[in-house]
């Protein structure tokens, strides 16, 4: 116990030392002093509270909110001080907003621990004491050997022992930590492939040493040492040994691990990384909407406490006959009584810092979040994929885009690859019906006729079919457990096998070389097997160089069937040429230039024959390098550089990626709606130009400018000021602009200032042969500069992790490659086009929502508060609260708070339709248009004006005047005081009630029947509470000051008549000014309004509007009758005659 709170202290460090030596099935050495080491223990925690912290970390949590901290304060004062209203007062909101937020979240952590159980509880076999032992996962330690089953996944993270395979491989699917789905193979060693019994796996001895923990689920090092006959064998463990956990076991029947990683330590575990809180801008102004209403309240409560004390300078006020001072109020100190009294008036006033809003600005979010989800228009059909929100807090930011920063391949393309053309010792070809053809010849050859290639051709398909990490899945899953790998050569079909891999690109191209007749046919451990035109070839996979994206190219280095040595390599042409010392690479390079004019994706093929002694010597330096703890990956590069040079040009291949649909009318659309839009590409230069123009990122008419291949500081700041003369000098509308990642990184280093000057002068831009990194740091750039633009970031891959979690905004596209860009965004979509919606019609109605929302919280609460302040100058400052106290807690609680987050939840300025028709529409709300200080400044005073006209429009109406009572007397023999304080502060709550309910419902545009519900109800509710809580005597009550007030006030015409008169008065000027505006000076959104009422309405119109809309609209059509078949089906049959249509879904 004590031992954990050091740890968590951070005292007690679990881990000091930089490696961990993990003994397999927990056989520690019986000699020598062994200090056993601490592990983690296999349970995995998601959760953020147990039954203990969840009371007092969920407090400090809500209470590091400046609002709840700011009322918890104002109640603490309540209870020490005599203040003019009760606790209760600020106590019970504070205590609802606290209790509402805190189910929430319990319940949100008890879905966690369900969840955490669940796995946690899940059963396992391990191997102890020479048998299968059945237990819990959580029960797991670091060094039990584990038994897993077929598709079963794996619950820590496993270094593979054996399998049933003879080889010792297995196949997996990482799909749930990256997304991938393709099969993957890991490797066992040798000396512990053959321990596939509980009883050769009980009397292996061996050690596994390896890093510590890290999250970086593709790297992995390790050695471990198996003693055999007394003699240590050493062997170098990777990431192709080590299973993680949450990835599945396939197509295996059964492996055995020992576990290196557990519980929390486990990789999956450690990418539970916490996100970046992001914050919207609308959130960023109501905090300094706040600050200023503090200023006001401070401003409010100094103004009275002086005026009491300049009002009770007076003899005859400051101690009057009716109100003699006690011996302890005579001796008290002057500033003491200073400090309590503004304390007081604090109390009294501090209903203007409105603490329902941020629960209800929560709610909103939360709900409003749902529609995304059920948007039809944003369901993809074939992938049966719908919008997911990831996070809520940002849903009126995608309102606020200035700028879009997107992948190219499967974010703008479909990252679907078909082989389309190749470049073979210097000669271009094509496919035709299956047949490589030369360019300029035609396929006459007979149907069914293979085509003789021999040489640098027939080299060039086997690298093809060789160099990659596809693997193979047939029909039947299991014909490739136990028995012989190649057994589908006799008598099963090769047609019926499929190819799966990481990349599409080498599945397109391993799939073309199958066509044309060179097929890779499957391995088995280290053979590879091709069929070139029907004859079995088997290569002996000597070494595998992985890709990186440093290196930009992966390897294999084989032994052919003759015997002889040969590395396949392929990948940039940037990576390849120049370690290239012999081929037509002048020739290819002109092809490859020319497959990236066409928009094909291309990659460059090479190989090099090694000597014997050139292989020996290759093979140490690897085995060296890999089996390397410290600085391995360093030697890795510096044995890979070494392998990958002199190489032989094969030749180079184009691959076209195809466009998805729509995306050129989406870019358009975007750049209408004042959106710049980046394309942010790791492919070549011609390639993403090629794209970018077939897309429409880039206009045939738009001047083109480049920043390309800077070698130097300088060079790239010469470049930069003559992109800026030539923009400043060419009198054309747009220009667009090219940058690699070469010179993007000289611009970013000395040159931010010039480059942000050349960019933002540009329509487009395109940033090819980008770096994951650099594309984040591009979009830092803008988020820093000094104008602060939102910005937003789309892609689909793993490489697209960064800029999508530096934006303010980030979206996943649900792609091909993985699902680590959807599980780190904030929003994700299945297609590029869904973009244009997702803005221009989601984000500006969650807008414009949030802004009214915040708004006309702060309207209200003026009016709520500024009565009372001015009731201050009528009672000597006596510091005399004009409401009652229900009231003054019921007011944001229950009378007020529905008919703004309906408001805020389906409010439509314009018609959806509308929005997408015209883009223009979302410049309105940019740049925080709705929440400027001018907007903020307009409601704020508009609030003081009805506060005024509640305040004095019932003094004047009601204050001397007794022929307005229904009687004509203030007083009658023992009867109460039948006009008094209560009496005026209730007409002015009731008069305040009525009014900012309408208010709210002249700004509301789009009616549903919940709109109507609410806000009638809330005023129909107001008057039922009043006369039943003034009704009846509470025995619970202190004081009964409400009994009969409520009734009293009503029965009186009079008063209605006053109600009536200050209503209408509060709001009479508001309705003509938005007659006068929306008539003189329309904003384009009101045009839109009233286009959107006379438009012709369309089958898609007239689909995406409500039912009852859709009858309301169609009824101002000369139609003969319009019958409503269902809620499906709707025929409007035309006046001229009998022949209708029917439209679906409305």
């Amino acid at each position: 116990m004590l031992r954990w709170i050091r740890q968590q202290l951070g005292f007690d460090p679990p881990h000091q030392s930089e490696t961990r030596t993990v003994y397999v099935a927990n056989r520690f050495p019986q000699h020598g002093h062994y200090i056993p080491q601490r592990f983690a223990d296999n349970r995995i925690i998601s959760s953020k509270y147990t039954i203990w912290n969840f009371v007092p970390k969920n407090l400090f949590e809500q209470f590091r909110r400046i609002a709840n901290f700011y009322f918890i304060i104002i109640f603490l004062v309540q209870l020490m001080i005599d203040t003019p209203t009760s606790p209760v007062t600020s106590g019970l909101p504070l205590f609802f907003v606290i209790t509402v937020t805190a189910i929430k979240q319990g319940y949100e952590d008890w879905l966690r621990h369900k969840a955490d159980n669940e796995v946690n509880g899940a059963p396992v076999f391990v191997v102890r004491s020479g048998s299968l032992v059945q237990t819990r996962s959580k029960n797991i330690r670091v060094g039990d050997i584990v038994r897993v089953a077929k598709d079963e996944t794996f619950p820590a993270d496993l270094a593979l022992l054996s399998s049933d395979r003879a080889d010792g491989t297995c196949h997996i699917t990482s799909a749930s930590l990256d997304g991938e789905t393709n099969l993957k193979t890991h490797y066992s060693v040798a000396e512990t492939s053959v321990c596939q019994s509980v009883s050769r796996l009980e009397s292996l001895q061996a050690v596994v040493e390896c890093q510590q923990p890290e999250a970086d689920l593709y790297r992995f090092v390790g050695r471990i040492t198996v003693t055999e006959h007394g003699e240590e064998i050493v062997r170098p463990l990777g990431p192709e040994n080590l299973l993680l956990r949450g990835a599945r076991l396939k197509n295996t029947k059964e492996i055995f691990g020992v576990a290196v990683y557990t519980g929390m330590e486990s990789k999956m575990a450690l990418n539970y990384k916490c996100k970046s809180q992001k914050r919207s801008a609308v959130e960023k102004s109501m905090n300094t909407f706040l600050i200023i209403y503090l200023g006001i309240l401070l401003f409010e409560a100094v103004l009275s406490t002086i005026l009491k004390y300049a009002w009770q300078a007076e003899d005859k006020w400051d101690e009057p006959f009716y109100n003699q001072k006690t011996e302890q109020e005579k001796n008290s100190s002057p500033i003491l009584k200073f400090i309590s009294d503004f304390l007081a008036f604090l109390v009294l006033y501090n209903f203007i810092i409105p603490i329902s809003l941020y629960v209800t600005v929560e709610m909103q979010k939360f709900l409003g979040s749902f529609f995304i989800g059920w948007d039809l228009d944003l369901y993809h059909e074939e992938t049966d994929q719908k919008a997911q929100v990831n996070t809520s807090d940002l849903n009126e930011e995608l309102g606020q885009v200035e700028y879009v920063f997107t992948d190219k391949t499967g974010t703008l393309t479909e990252n679907e690859m078909h082989f389309r053309e190749c470049s073979i010792n210097g000669t271009k070809y094509r496919e035709v019906n299956g047949k490589l053809v030369p360019e300029g010849m035609t396929d006459d050859s007979p149907d069914g006729s293979m085509p003789h290639l021999i040489g640098e051709e027939l080299l060039f398909l086997q690298a093809v079919a060789l160099c990659h990490t596809v693997h193979i899945s047939y029909d039947q899953p299991d014909c490739l457990v136990g028995g012989d790998p190649f057994s589908h050569t006799n008598g099963f079909s090769s047609n019926h096998m499929e190819y799966y891999a990481s990349s599409p690109d080498e599945k397109a191209l391993v799939e073309a070389a199958k066509r044309i007749g060179v097929a890779f046919s499957g391995s088995s451990g280290d053979t590879l097997e091709i069929k070139t035109f029907g004859k079995l070839e088997k290569y002996k996979l000597l070494h595998v160089l992985e890709f990186d994206a440093d290196r930009r190219r992966m390897s294999v280095i084989l032994q052919t069937p003759s015997g002889g040595q040969v590395l396949f390599t392929k990948g940039a042409e940037s990576a390849i040429l120049p370690f290239s010392t012999s081929g037509e690479i002048e020739k290819t390079r002109l092809h490859v230039d020319e497959f990236a004019l066409k928009g094909l994706r291309t990659l460059v093929v090479a190989c090099r024959h090694f000597s014997p002694e050139e292989y020996i010597d290759l093979d140490r330096r690897l085995n060296g390098a890999r089996t390397a703890l410290q600085q391995r990956e360093e030697r890795l590069q510096e044995a890979f550089s070494y392998i990958e040079k002199d190489l032989q040009v094969l030749g180079a291949t184009g691959v076209e990626d195809k466009l998805q649909d729509k995306v050129q009318e989406t870019i358009e659309a975007l750049r209408l709606a004042g959106i710049k839009v980046w394309v942010l590409t790791g492919d070549k230069h011609e390639t993403a130009v090629s794209v970018s123009l077939s897309c429409g990122h880039f206009h045939r008419t738009m001047n083109i400018l480049e920043l390309l291949q800077q070698r130097s500081d300088n060079e790239c700041a010469e470049q930069l000021r003559i992109l800026a003369r030539r923009i400043k000098e060419d009198h054309v509308i747009q220009h667009g602009l090219v940058v690699d990642g070469a010179s993007l990184s000289l611009a970013l280093r000395e040159h931010e200032k010039l480059f942000m000057e050349v960019c933002k002068n540009c329509s487009a831009v395109l940033c090819c042969r980008m770096a994951p990194l650099q594309k984040a740091k591009v979009v830092r750039l803008f988020k820093t500069s000094p104008e602060k633009p939102i910005t937003l970031a789309i892609g689909d891959g793993a490489n697209d992790v960064s800029m999508i979690q530096e934006a303010h905004v980030g979206i996943g596209i649900m792609g091909k490659e993985g699902r680590q860009a959807v599980r780190n965004s904030d929003y994700a979509i299945a297609r590029f086009r869904f973009l244009a919606k997702l803005l221009l019609v989601h984000g500006h109605f969650y807008y414009i929502r949030i802004a009214t929302l915040v708004q006309y919280f702060f309207y209200k609460n003026v009016c709520f508060i500024t009565p009372q302040f001015l009731y201050q100058f009528f009672c000597l400052f006596s510091q005399q609260t004009l409401y009652d106290s229900v009231y003054l807690t019921l007011y944001n609680i229950c009378f007020t708070s529905l008919p703004i987050l309906v408001f805020s939840l389906f409010e439509q300025l314009v018609h959806p339709h509308v929005l997408q028709n015209k883009p223009g529409l979302y410049r309105d709300i940019s740049k925080n248009a709705l929440l400027s200080f001018r907007t903020f400044l307009y409601w704020t005073l508009l609030g003081f004006c009805h506060a005024f006209i509640f305040f004095f429009g019932s003094y004047i109406l009601m204050g001397e005047d007794t022929t307005l009572m229904g009687n004509g007397q203030i007083l009658r023999a023992n009867r109460q005081l039948m006009f008094g304080n209560w009496t005026f502060g209730t007409l002015v709550f009731t008069v305040m009630v009525i009014t900012v309910t309408l208010k709210l419902a002249i700004e509301t545009h789009f009616w549903t029947w919940m709109n109507h519900f609410v806000t009638w109800g809330s005023i129909a509710f107001y008057f039922i509470f009043s006369l039943f809580y003034g009704g009846i005597i509470w025995p619970f009550l202190h004081t009964q000051d409400m009994y009969f007030v409520f009734v009293q006030l009503l029965s009186s015409g009079s008063a209605w008549f006053a109600i009536i008169i200050i209503v209408i008065t509060c709001l009479f000027p508001d309705v003509v000014k938005r007659v006068f505006y929306r008539h003189l000076q329309p904003t384009s959104t009101q045009k839109s309004q009233m286009y959107s009422n006379r438009v012709a309405i369309g089958d898609d119109f007239i689909a995406l509007q409500p039912l009852s809309r859709t009858k309301s609209q169609l009824g101002k059509i000369r139609w003969k009758r319009v019958r409503v078949q269902s809620a499906q089906n709707m025929t409007l049959l035309k006046s001229s005659g009998a022949q209708g249509r029917t439209i679906g879904t409305c």
